[in-house]
């Protein structure tokens, strides 16, 4: 496996679905702790918002 398609996998997108069900790509991020760490930002914020963390 090339090292692109490797870089590639291993990205992650934190996720975010508002009250309507729609559902947003917030940021793509290069590690899952970065991108675990965004999502718990953001859930601190105390929105009614769900948030979640997804390989790319």
């Amino acid at each position: 496996m090339g090292d692109e398609v490797q870089a590639e996998q291993d990205r992650w997108v934190v996720w975010r679905q508002d009250d309507n069900g729609n559902r947003y790509e917030v940021r793509r991020c290069d590690t899952r702790a970065e991108a675990e760490q965004l999502a718990a930002e953001m859930e601190a914020r105390g929105h009614k918002q769900l948030y979640w963390v997804a390989p790319l």
